[in-house]
C-alpha cells in the first residue's frame, strides 16, 4: 500500500536484507485470526485466494484489520488470474503469491500482473485503497508499487527441473515450493521423490539469490526450515488449529489414549504439511 506517515521498511526490503520472517497461512473467512496474528506479533499473512472463496470484500476487512496492526499481507492468488491480482494489490496486498509457475514464461507472466507498466501490465489507478483513495500523486503510487513482492510456487516436476529459470526471471523475489501438488504431479512417490524436487527448487533459488518460502505444521519444523535456509517461513494455520483440537480431542476422558490416524498418503507428510 502506498506509504503514508511514518515510513517503514515494505516486507520485499526486508526480505532483500536478509531477514527471517514468519507469517501464517489463512484461508477466508479469518478476520480474527488476521488480527490475532498481528497481536502475536507475526511479520505478515498469507491469504489464500486460490483454495479458499475469493470474496474481494471479505479480503478488504482482512487487509484492513492487518494494516491496524502493522501487519503485511500477501495474497496466494489462482493460476493465471491478473484480474484478481490486480484488484488483490489495489486493496493494498504487499505482494502476491502465484501458483502453478511451470517455466520461465509462466514467471514473466507472474511478474507482469504484480507491477505497473514498463515492468508489467497491471491496470493503473490511484483511487483505489493502495493509493490513498486518490490523495497520493501517480510518482508517489509508482514508487509504492515497485515494493510488491512476488513469490513463484513450483508445484510440478517440470517446474522444480526448471527452477533455475524460473528463479533466474527478473522480477521474481521469492519461491515457494508445494509438496502437496508435486506429489500429486509425480503420482504420489515417496517422499524422498518429493524431498528432492522441493531441493532443487530451494537450490536454484539461492543460487539466484532469491528467498526461500516454506509451508509448515509446527514451531519445529519452522526452526528446521530456518536451519536449511528459508528466510519466509508460513505457519499452516488449518494444520496448526487440527493438530491443537485433535491432541485436546484425544486427551479426552479419562483412560482415552492415541491420536486419530492421519488419512493423508504418506508421500503428503512433509515437513510443509498436507496442504501446502
Amino acid at each position: 500500500m502506498t506509504a503514508h506517515g511514518t515510513p517503514r521498511r515494505s516486507l520485499k526490503q526486508r526480505v532483500a536484507d536478509g531477514e527471517r520472517l514468519r507469517g501464517a497461512l489463512l484461508r477466508l473467512p479469518s478476520e480474527t485470526l488476521v488480527e490475532m496474528a498481528g497481536v502475536a506479533g507475526l511479520d505478515f499473512v498469507v491469504i489464500d485466494c486460490e483454495h479458499g472463496p475469493a470474496d474481494m470484500t471479505v479480503l478488504q476487512h482482512h487487509l484492513t484489520a492487518a494494516a491496524a496492526h502493522g501487519t503485511d499481507v500477501l495474497v496466494r492468488v489462482g493460476s493465471h488470474e491478473p484480474a484478481l491480482a490486480l484488484r488483490c494489490l489495489d486493496l493494498g496486498a504487499a505482494g502476491l503469491i502465484h501458483p502453478h509457475v511451470d517455466s520461465r514464461e509462466d514467471a514473466r507472466r507472474a511478474v507482469s500482473a504484480s507491477h505497473y507498466p514498463p515492468r508489467g501490465e497491471r491496470g493503473f489507478a490511484t483511487y483505489s485503497r493502495a493509493g490513498r483513495f486518490g490523495t497520493v500523486t501517480a510518482a508517489e503510487h509508482v514508487a509504492a508499487s515497485r515494493e510488491t513482492l512476488v513469490v513463484a510456487m513450483t508445484e510440478t516436476r517440470r517446474a522444480c527441473e526448471d527452477a533455475d529459470a524460473i528463479a533466474g526471471t527478473e522480477g521474481v523475489d521469492a519461491i515457494l515450493a508445494g509438496p502437496a501438488d508435486l506429489a500429486a504431479d509425480c503420482g504420489f512417490p515417496g517422499p524422498e521423490v518429493v524431498d528432492a524436487l522441493v531441493g532443487r527448487a530451494h537450490e536454484a533459488a539461492r543460487a539466484h539469490g532469491r528467498a526461500v518460502m516454506t509451508i509448515v505444521p509446527s514451531l519445529a519444523a519452522a526452526r528446521a526450515a530456518e536451519r536449511a535456509g528459508a528466510r519466509l517461513v508460513v505457519y499452516n494455520m488449518a494444520h496448526v488449529l487440527m493438530d491443537t483440537l485433535r491432541s485436546l480431542s484425544a486427551a479426552g476422558p479419562p483412560g482415552a489414549t492415541g491420536e486419530p490416524a492421519r488419512r493423508h498418503h504418506p508421500a503428503l507428510r512433509t515437513e510443509e504439511g498436507p496442504d501446502s
